[in-house]
């Protein structure tokens, strides 16, 4: 269940009267006003608005790569607005996983290896993070080409290893920012059936941002953000989960 006022809400991630204020050229930019949310576990959400209405900077807060000027975040029943630097560095290793439109892998290592990236900052062994691996590159379906180097894949295929490096540390929640924006309408179905997959079958909450109407059709819901303000949204009949949108 997605709530957008905060009444009585609760889910695993709870915002509440979230604010998000930069101060350029000696002036107050007011990106996020008042934000309230409430999502809940197995959700897929997609958001929506013109560049600058605050769609990335949610997720970025959300991530916990910025912190809000007011209000509070709370996922899974940690509240994450007032962490220090290195909590939340491990608190994000441990529950977020970040795709984003641009692949952001790294050339000079193989699939195998940029999805490895991650748990190299974790206690498994290398056995338990080839299993890891592997694991992930099936899901994803790209266990054949875990030895090949970016240059060597399709766009499609490199967003591929990039959720796979998403999920492979097994996230509460995986944060998406225009993840079909670099790609043709073909590899765009083909990963947002992944999504869904990830969604559907392995339980997993979304969180994406999107200014493709075809792409926010395949979420639970669709959210509008409008000079910084969410405005409730609509339900996706056609990928309704159990609870539905309220």
């Amino acid at each position: 269940m997605v709530k957008v006022d905060g009444s009585n809400g609760s889910g695993l991630i709870q915002v509440r009267d979230l604010d998000k204020t930069y101060r350029r050229a000696g002036e107050d930019i007011h990106v996020l006003q008042g934000l309230n949310l409430d999502v809940s576990q197995g959700e897929f959400v997609a958001f929506m608005g013109p560049s600058g209405s605050g769609k990335t900077t949610l997720l970025n807060l959300l991530g916990g790569l910025d912190v809000p000027t007011r209000g509070s975040i709370t996922v899974a029943g940690d509240e994450i607005t007032h962490m220090s630097a290195g909590k939340l560095t491990e608190w994000r290793a441990r529950h977020v996983g970040f795709v984003f439109q641009m692949y952001n892998l790294i050339p000079v290592l193989t699939a195998f290896q940029n999805v490895e990236l991650p748990l190299l900052l974790t206690k498994l062994s290398k056995a338990e993070r080839r299993e890891h691996v592997e694991t992930a590159l099936s899901v994803v379906s790209l266990a054949d080409r875990m030895h090949h180097y970016p240059r060597q894949l399709s766009g499609g295929q490199e967003q591929r290893v990039t959720i796979a490096r998403a999920i492979v540390s097994d996230p509460t929640f995986l944060l998406c920012d225009e993840p079909t924006g670099d790609l043709d309408r073909k590899s765009a179905d083909e990963i947002m059936a992944l999504i869904e997959e990830l969604v559907g079958t392995h339980h997993k909450t979304v969180l994406m941002v999107t200014h493709d109407p075809v792409v926010a059709a395949r979420a639970h819901s669709t959210l509008h953000l409008e000079k910084g303000v969410l405005v409730e949204g609509k339900k996706n009949p056609q990928s309704v989960p159990a609870g539905g949108v309220v």
